[in-house]
């Protein structure tokens, strides 16, 4: 009984699981962006992120949408690669996955905050995420928060932004140049 009791209290004071994802961003902005991903809120999410981190298929995609005073959204592997993508799709396309049901938290949208896109089907995640510059209260509990930045928030405040209402980004856009994760 001693030794269930002590085995219990060793993994109790254990640190929780920590996965962070390390973006290297290239173009206007030039630096790293390092994100805690939620595995505890979203964890069919962050799975999906970190599978096409570790596959590189984030690597060479743009941010094809940033809207000054909210966010910047990438992540379009399908279209969104700078080498070889369709910047004219760009932020149409995902991955050859199927989309994700929604997994809403109680989790706010606050500078930082990292959500996933989707179309207007709440289950409609797939890859494409976007990366709040400030706090947008009207997300809350309508999109799936996947993480947070801990690390580059001045790289994310850098990123060139679009035009427009819808944020499109004009002529060359900045780049995710590699994506990691980090266990």
């Amino acid at each position: 009984m001693r030794n269930i009791l002590a085995a219990t209290v060793i993994l109790a004071a254990a640190p929780a699981l920590a996965t962070d994802l390390k973006i290297d961003v290239a173009g206007e902005a030039n630096g790293t962006i390092t994100i805690d991903l939620f595995e505890d809120v979203a964890p069919a999410h962050v799975e999906r992120i970190t599978t096409l981190a570790r596959q590189g298929a984030y690597d060479g995609v743009v941010f094809h949408r940033v809207i000054d005073g909210f966010m910047a959204q990438t992540g379009d592997v399908q279209y969104g690669k700078l080498e070889g993508g369709d910047m004219m799709r760009a932020g149409s396309g995902g991955s050859d996955l199927p989309d994700l049901p929604a997994e809403f938290s109680d989790r706010p949208f606050e500078a930082g905050t990292v959500g996933m896109a989707r179309s207007a089907s709440p289950d409609s995640a797939n890859s494409q995420f976007f990366i709040n510059f400030a706090p947008a209260g009207h997300l809350n509990g309508q999109y799936t928060v996947v993480g947070k930045v801990t690390d580059g928030m001045d790289v994310l405040n850098s990123i060139k932004r679009g035009t427009g209402s819808n944020g499109a980004v004009v002529g060359q856009p900045d780049v995710m140049t590699s994506v990691t994760v980090i266990d």
